[in-house]
């Protein structure tokens, strides 16, 4: 959940790590602290708060400072309380250490190293890992990391700086991220590739196991035998204008207008003479050979795209699919086999129950295909199979591009299959996917959109209850509509299949209660406008989102929406623009910080 920046080289360190902790404050944003060389030691400096606030107090304290070796941590709390006692870095002895991840046997370790009469100052699972590799330490950096990382258990990214070894900083993962690069003003080192990208666009992923020493004048890694090991180097395609605001107030309205581009940029390199080809990501038509099945796995955003896979690929090639959230997937003994199909979905390729639940389909033998949108990440590296969206990095907590791409990877795995299954014909999947393109054309003219989702917003930020109402495409879409506005508008909010109203939900509608209902299925429009009639006779103010053609009786809804002239079943590309306007300017309107929702973290890297 944390972010972690290392830097040793030319530079500043300070200034370096500042910066570096500023582009990965998405990451967490309840503590933020670092520590630097110096000729007596190591000196560290953390605050509660945001990294503008460390920044303050950096400049008070080590103004006179200069420092060329460094790290950096911003924090998302697990384990222990949001203090300055609980900020990284902790230091035990001679370590100095930041984390991501969560060490799941650090009571035990705490109560042997107690038998030791070494106690810890914090309440945090970092600084028992910093003792344990402390109390494994004996001149030698890698022997003691080593030995070290056989006794904790978990996810952990670590940088790691030795009092008694100056300007220089070793690194090593299980689980959680880390990203590195060599330039000629140094070296650098963190969890996400947007703290790299000012410095260069040439990085590598540290293995899991491996042992990463930076210094001023080169990066060397070990393996888990001692080898060296030269990692393969990645290309950054973006540069860091894109990890700006771009001009706009919150990272989220700027990365709401890159759908188009997000878009574009995963269907054309799977668009070959006009059909749906995967042979750019070395996919061949043998990984749907011998499918009885396809289970879709993810968490949050990431499985309500799962929800338009399902929707689609059951449509068009009629084989059976289940959609299973990742943290419940691998504790609930699923039915896969070597007839099974695992899709795995992330936006950073790190959730750790979505990880999780790839390596238990692997060892029961399912094929594993994966959509993530960061190359070189664990699940992409995991995977048999890799379609990669090319989003390029979002920043805000809540996601938009990156689910729209996805839902575009899912309507392409399901145009694929029933296109080499032989249940659509060449001429029809050209068709698809023609529109599919074409579709993005409407999403930029909904884009325009926003004068006209703000003002319905204001109406919006008295409730403490917003229902949506969908069926079909719809009801997968509203899910996520759902979820978008309550995690930036901390109001209440719950999606519902409309047709389950009479079963008991319909007790919750009451007067001025709002419902945002989304009929834009021709095949369903009568049954969920009779839905909506049900909720706006008890008193509710209905939001109705309808596509160009629907014939809607004005006194049916406080507010229509209609969307530009689409084909039903691309749709919800267009209409989850609307849905991310609303829960934007509710969010503003009621004066909240957008991009960093309380309690939330962008990447779930522990379970």
């Amino acid at each position: 959940m944390c972010g972690i920046i290392g830097y040793v080289g030319l530079d500043d360190a300070k200034k370096a790590l500042i910066k570096g902790l500023q582009t990965l404050e998405y990451r967490g944003y309840d503590s933020a602290g670092i520590a630097y060389c110096q000729p007596e030691g190591i000196k560290t400096i953390k605050t509660v708060g945001k990294v503008s606030k460390l920044k303050e107090k950096v400049a008070d304290e080590a103004s006179d400072d200069v420092a060329t070796c460094g790290i950096g941590h911003t924090r998302w709390a697990t384990h222990g309380g949001v203090s300055a006692t609980n900020s990284h870095p902790h230091t035990a002895g001679k370590v100095t250490l930041i984390h991501n991840g969560i060490i799941e046997n650090y009571k035990e370790l705490q109560e042997e190293l107690a038998a030791k009469g070494l106690e810890p100052v914090s309440q945090t699972d970092t600084e028992i890992a910093a003792m344990v590799i402390n109390d494994c330490y004996h001149g030698d950096p890698e022997a003691a990391i080593k030995k070290a990382i056989t006794k904790l258990e978990g996810a952990y990214g670590f940088c790691v700086m030795f009092s008694d070894i100056p300007e220089t900083i070793y690194a090593v993962r299980n689980g959680s991220p880390l990203v590195a690069a060599h330039t000629d003003r140094g070296s650098i080192i963190a969890s996400d590739m947007v703290a790299l990208v000012s410095y260069t666009k040439h990085y590598f992923v540290l293995k899991e196991g491996h042992i990463a020493k930076l210094t001023e004048d080169e990066i060397i890694v070990k393996d888990e035998n001692g080898e060296v090991y030269g990692p393969y180097i990645h290309h950054i395609s973006w540069d860091m204008a894109s990890a700006k605001k771009g001009g706009y107030d919150y990272f989220m309205m700027k990365e709401i207008h890159e759908q188009p581009e997000a878009l574009r940029n995963t269907i054309r390199p799977r668009m070959v003479n006009g059909l749906p080809d995967f042979s750019a990501d070395n996919i061949g038509d043998d990984i749907f050979e011998g499918i009885n099945r396809i289970v879709i796995t993810a968490c949050g955003t990431a499985m309500h795209s799962g929800l338009m896979g399902k929707n689609m690929i059951e449509r068009l090639c009629r084989i059976p699919v289940t959609v299973d959230i990742a943290s419940e997937f691998r504790y609930q003994n699923p039915i896969i086999d070597e007839k099974t199909l695992l899709i795995t979905v992330s936006q950073s390729g790190e959730t750790a129950d979505t990880l999780a639940a790839l390596r238990l389909a692997k060892e029961r033998g399912a094929k594993t295909l994966s959509v993530v949108n960061v190359k070189g990440s664990s699940i992409a590296r995991e995977s048999d199979y890799v379609l990669y969206t090319h989003a390029g990095p979002e920043i805000a907590v809540a996601s938009t591009k990156a689910y729209s791409v996805q839902v575009a990877v899912m309507y392409l795995i399901a145009f694929r299959l029933a296109l080499v299954s032989g249940k659509i014909s060449e001429q029809e999947a050209a068709e698809y996917m023609t529109t599919m393109m074409n579709t993005i054309n409407k999403v930029e003219e909904v884009l325009g959109y926003d004068s006209q989702t703000e003002r319905i917003a204001k109406r919006l930020t008295k409730a403490t209850d917003i229902f949506f109402l969908g069926r079909g495409l719809d009801y997968a879409l509203s899910c996520e509509g759902s979820l978008k506005l309550k995690e930036i508008s901390y109001i209440h909010s719950e999606a519902y299949a409309a047709g389950e109203l009479k079963h008991g939900t319909i007790s919750l509608i009451t007067d001025n209660v709002p419902v945002i209902a989304l009929a834009t299925q021709p095949d369903v429009y009568a049954k969920i406008i009779s839905n909506v009639q049900e909720v706006r006779s008890r008193g509710a103010r209905v939001i109705l989102i309808t596509g160009a053609d629907a014939e809607v009786d004005a006194a049916l809804c406080d507010y229509h929406i209609v969307l530009p002239d689409t084909d039903p079943l691309f749709a919800p590309f267009v209409a989850t623009v609307v849905l991310q306007y609303l829960a934007y300017y509710v969010s503003v309107e009621k004066g909240l910080n957008v991009d960093q929702p309380r309690n939330l973290a962008k990447s779930v890297t522990v379970e």
